[in-house]
């Protein structure tokens, strides 16, 4: 490490603000810079905070970072920093894990309650000025399968059986005695446990072995009154299939807060299918959201500064934190 570290800042339009970065500011020279000059930027760099964290420029401008000992990604995801170069490199990652377990738990749960009272009919029918009575869904005692076991997905099994839904997982590995799922299915699983949900949850990172899990095969498992929430990553669903599946009634309708292609297209089919539900990859944006994240990075960084051990270390084999028992 260099007397006065350099830490790189990568970011789109949108910048750390002074006060959350003062404890780094206070030990080391700080660059900012947009994917344009990051090259230049990266060179004696010590440490890289991805806050543009779905740029690809890291993985593009790698062969400039020989100096590098760190990479911070804001957010949980890390699958856009997860080339062969980097993973071979030896340099430690962290991500920004527990920032957005809690809202994106409370997005899940909004969606369910909108779904089962068809909260955007309501709307419909106000704006048509009509009075029109309906009966809706209740929730407690369906049944939500949650894919992905890590922090967030158990922040959603809490909150979704306190709202009186039984709740299981699907993960790594296969266990009947999760403090948070109860049952907890692995790979082999999977369909059988697909065909017993109400509610299907995609959290699961994004790795070469959960891209495209949600295929054909995968909504033709689920019930035909199932809706599908993801709230993962748009790479974990071949969208082709999904949108058949959708148009075809294999499942009854999905909430969509990432998609493959982002923004998406204006004449993507998805934008018109009755039931479905598009946001903008916003489900754990709450209010204070980028603070939260520089925090999180500026309270790492001090470790690293003091030679303590950080915090959420990536296992890059995996493309994860390890969550302990999962």
């Amino acid at each position: 490490m260099s007397t006065t570290p350099v830490v790189v800042v990568l970011h789109d339009a949108n910048r750390p603000s002074p006060q959350a970065m003062a404890p780094v500011a206070e030990r080391a020279e700080i660059r900012y810079t947009q994917a344009d000059g990051l090259v230049e930027a990266l060179d004696g760099a010590d440490v890289v905070f991805a806050y543009d964290f779905l740029s690809r420029a890291i993985v593009e401008a790698w062969h400039a970072a020989g100096s590098v000992q760190w990479v911070h990604v804001a957010a949980a995801g890390v699958d856009a920093l997860m080339s062969p170069e980097v993973r071979e490199s030896g340099v430690v990652v962290t991500n920004s894990r527990g920032v957005f377990d809690t809202s994106i738990a409370e997005y899940v749960l909004g969606q369910v309650l909108s779904f089962a009272k068809d909260l955007p009919g309501s709307l419909r029918l106000q704006a048509e000025g009509r009075w029109q009575h309906r009966d809706s869904e209740r929730v407690a005692g369906t049944r939500a399968l949650v894919v992905g076991t890590g922090p967030i997905g158990r922040a959603i099994a809490r909150l979704l059986r306190a709202a009186g839904l039984e709740v299981s997982g699907a993960g790594r590995r296969e266990r009947t005695d999760d403090p948070d799922f109860g049952t907890v299915t692995d790979t082999a699983g999977l369909p059988d446990a697909l065909g017993r949900a109400d509610w299907v949850v995609a959290i699961a990172p994004l790795t070469d072995s959960t891209k495209g899990m949600f295929d054909a095969e995968a909504f033709a498992a689920m019930p035909s009154h199932a809706r599908f929430i993801n709230v993962g990553r748009g790479e974990l669903v071949v969208t082709d299939d999904l949108v058949s599946a959708l148009r075809e009634g294999v499942i009854a309708g999905a909430a969509l807060d990432v998609v493959d292609e982002e923004p998406l297209p204006q004449d993507h089919p998805l934008w018109s299918l009755p039931d479905v539900m598009i946001t903008p990859h916003n489900s754990g944006d709450f209010i204070g959201w980028r603070d939260a994240l520089v925090t999180l990075f500026a309270d790492n960084f001090v470790r690293w500064a003091e030679g303590r051990p950080l915090d959420n270390v990536v296992d890059t084999s995996l493309g994860y934190v390890p969550t302990p028992g999962s």
